[in-house]
């Protein structure tokens, strides 16, 4: 029996998986960081551009149009959710999120460098519309491939966990694009300044990263999932072909992500200019309260993460669809009300801890869904399609409610949102019990 279990040797094997295993989840999780950086820059830095890229006019205009684009960059996202799915699945995810990083670094380029509207006139948006749907075509890809890469390296007993560091790093990127404004808001650059050319510097930083991220990547290892699923995955001709034997897993990923990801543009990229046009802050008291509370909400992620491999995942998408619903208006409402930058912070971060029982573990949920041979593309494409629908137009929704004179309309707005996902998530299984992670077709 002694003989059977040979401890001794088994543990140097299992000492070396875990460090393979982490490694990987590392460089997965730091390439994602800096995606979703570059894709956020456009964001945190679009009070200060907006002038740059449109006619003069009002300020809420400007930001409608911006908020236009950052909408359009969704656009792409479903096909690049299917062409980096379809890549995947079929030459590897490493080969995939190598692609997708040098993608973002061409877009953001493309930003940075591009003439002001003073200068060349309408082909200035015109190129920031050309940039953002690279973006959108990079970042479309980079959700359901590193969703897939970091739920198929985790420990099967952590995968909670460790996917939870998908949205850490998300919105690590963000956090860095912010970081990067308050430096130069504090530091280095007067607002005029940021208005006049400082506003490109953030760009220039997103392209650096993402040549760093890429040369990170190509030392990445491929899954063991996908490495078994090879003999499978090359006799399958036609990948929607083979897509469309799960309609009910496809179905699945947009309802659970409807609501969660309104929710999550909500108190990220739309936050700041509710901050600043309806409750009234100025620059320093918006970046100020934004960060703090996405350092609360990336806090939550792993928190949340290992919390669904001890009781499921169900339980937290739950308490999401159920507080979501009951409580968006009264903490939108109350946030909309006050003029206290201590007080919003408070309601932002109560509102993140609703948000993340949907954040912290969707990544995961949808990988559990779908065999080797789909996973990337089953997650990526209906899920890209799902966000350019809500959550790329959360922003733009609800500066149009604001010039329409009604801004609490959009509170009601993403209360129906939410409360369909939850109908999804009450009559859904619970994908840890019940996960085709080992099914490879």
């Amino acid at each position: 029996m002694s003989q059977s279990v040979t401890p001794a040797s088994a543990a140097p094997l299992d000492y070396s998986d875990m460090a393979r295993r982490l490694k990987a989840i590392f460089i997965g999780s730091i390439g994602n960081l800096v995606e979703w950086y570059d894709f956020y820059a456009y964001s945190a830095f679009a009070l200060y551009f907006a002038g740059a890229f449109f006619p003069k006019g009002d300020e809420v205009a400007q930001q409608l149009a911006a908020a236009g684009i950052f909408a359009i960059g969704f656009i792409m996202r479903p096909i690049g959710g299917w062409l980096f799915g379809f890549l995947a699945d079929r030459h590897g995810r490493k080969f995939a999120l190598m692609i997708s990083v040098m993608l973002m670094c061409f877009g953001s380029l493309v930003i940075a460098l591009t003439p002001t509207y003073a200068s060349i006139g309408v082909l200035a948006p015109i190129i920031l519309v050309f940039a953002r749907l690279l973006q959108g075509l990079s970042l479309g890809g980079e959700y359901g491939t590193s969703a897939t890469y970091l739920t198929e390296m985790a420990d099967p007993q952590r995968r909670g966990f460790y996917s939870s560091f998908q949205y850490v790093t998300l919105i690590g990127g963000q956090l860095s694009a912010i970081v990067v404004l308050f430096v130069l808001q504090k530091f280095l650059l007067t607002p005029e300044e940021l208005k006049a050319w400082g506003w490109r510097i953030p760009f220039f930083i997103g392209a650096l990263l993402a040549i760093i991220a890429y040369l990170m990547r190509s030392n990445m290892h491929e899954t063991d999932h996908f490495e078994a699923a090879k003999s499978a995955v090359a006799s399958r001709q036609g990948a929607m072909s083979e897509l469309l034997k799960h309609p009910k897993e496809l179905l699945l990923v947009v309802g659970l992500t409807m609501g969660g990801t309104t929710a999550f543009y909500t108190y990220t990229t739309t936050m700041q200019k509710m901050l600043k046009l309806s409750v009234g802050l100025n620059d320093s008291q918006t970046t100020s309260v934004v960060f703090g509370s996405l350092v609360f909400a990336t806090l939550l992620q792993p928190i949340y993460g290992a919390l669904s491999d001890k009781i499921g995942r169900r339980p937290l998408l739950m308490w999401f669809g159920i507080m979501g619903t009951l409580c968006t208006v009264p903490l939108l409402s109350a946030l909309q009300a006050t003029k206290s930058p201590w007080v919003a912070f408070l309601i932002i971060c109560a509102a993140w801890m609703i948000v993340a029982g949907y954040t912290s573990i969707n990544a995961v949920v949808k990988a559990e869904l779908f065999p080797t041979n789909v996973r990337a593309l089953g997650v990526g494409l209906p899920y890209a399609l799902t966000v350019a629908i809500f959550g790329g137009t959360a922003d733009y929704i609800a500066l149009w409610f604001k010039d329409k004179g009604h801004p609490d309309w959009f509170n009601w707005y993403l209360t129906a949102v939410i409360f369909c996902s939850f109908l999804v998530y009450a009559t859904m299984r619970d994908t840890k019990k019940l996960s085709a992670m080992e099914r490879h077709a």
